[in-house]
């Protein structure tokens, strides 16, 4: 069985530290031990801040092997194995196992098995992007049916998925972009997605466009920001009274702005989330054992789809970053292993 896997010994740019190298699985699985085959494995940008050392998330050792989320299917199963079989559809329960890689053995208790019918694409990204949409929609505003929410980087994965699932739960959505050559393009794809209004970042500054959205969906009560800087502070600008603002993320690298006036007379809240500590709180919760369940049979209705995705192969990892670090990409890459 030939098994590889993308490593890095130090932190520092991935197309400068991964490297690709052959890895041995233990032939022979103790007690609890589970041995899978990675089928396919999303790169995230907290995984390149990972690797580069500047993410909270720290590999326990080096080598280390990158990725933080993956779906794969199950080769064999140590004698104690109870609630795993061979063939099983499973994700890590766990950030930061390695998932960048043909073959890993883990426990039992750090994998979390899905249904075998959900899209492998689709499986493999499941923890990060939708479940951090669905928990930001959820748990912070009690959003009723024809309420409107607020939200930059409105083409990230995230935002893709946050689209989405407010449309299905009959909830509007104001979706701030940066402006780029193919600017109409990606305003169509958002919308045909779901998204009742998307604007650059210079469109929300101009007070009669605003007005007119506003006066039609009202003022939103959330607003999930994950770029920060101007951006996240023009979002505070319309939010409702009382409103909330979700920070998970800050794409600009400039901080988070808020005036004075939300504070004493808006009476908004402004609070942050991070989906690994989330997950790390309730690795194998029945909240969230639901959640992904939930999901998974939205993306098998054909309900909830993924943004656009390129599958690689781990032989092309240097092509592949420096492709993202040039940016504007609208697409997720994955790698894939069959």
């Amino acid at each position: 069985m030939s098994s590889f896997a993308l490593a890095y010994e130090r932190f520092g740019e991935p197309g400068e530290v991964l490297q690709k190298v052959p890895i041995q699985p233990e032939r022979t699985l103790k007690n609890s031990q589970v041995l899978v085959k990675y089928i396919a494995s999303p790169i995230n940008p907290a995984d390149i801040n990972t690797i580069q050392g500047v993410y909270p998330l720290k590999p326990a050792s080096f080598p280390a092997i990158g990725g933080n989320e993956g779906v794969a299917e199950v080769l064999r199963i140590g004698p104690n194995v109870k609630s795993i079989q061979v063939g099983d559809k499973v994700i890590p329960a766990p950030a930061a196992t390695g998932t960048w890689t043909t073959h890993r053995v883990l426990t039992e208790k750090d994998f979390i098995v899905l249904d075998k019918n959900v899209d492998p694409l689709f499986a493999a990204q499941i923890t990060v992007n939708p479940g951090t949409a669905y928990r930001m929609l959820q748990d912070f505003v009690k959003l009723q049916e024809g309420d409107s929410v607020i939200q930059n980087g409105g083409n990230s994965a995230v935002g893709v998925y946050a689209i989405q699932l407010a449309k299905l739960w009959n909830i509007k959505t104001i979706n701030v972009i940066r402006d780029r050559p193919d600017v109409d393009e990606l305003r169509q794809y958002l919308k045909s997605l779901g998204a009742d209004y998307v604007l650059t970042e210079e469109e929300i500054r101009k007070k009669e466009v605003m007005d007119e959205i506003l006066s039609k969906v009202g003022k939103p009560k959330l607003a999930l920001n994950c770029v920060g800087g101007q951006c996240a502070t023009d979002c505070v600008r319309h939010l409702a009274d009382g409103g909330t603002m979700v920070t998970y993320g800050g794409m600009s690298k400039k901080p988070v702005v808020l005036p004075t006036g939300s504070f004493i007379f808006k009476d908004h809240r402004f609070v942050g989330f991070w989906m690994t500590r989330w997950s790390k709180a309730n690795q194998t919760s029945p909240k969230r054992i639901k959640m992904l369940s939930e999901l998974s049979q939205l993306n098998s209705e054909k309900k909830l789809i993924i943004p656009k995705t390129i599958q690689v192969k781990l032989d092309d990892y240097k092509e592949v970053f420096e492709t993202i670090q040039k940016g504007f990409s609208n697409s997720k890459y994955v790698f894939t292993f069959e």
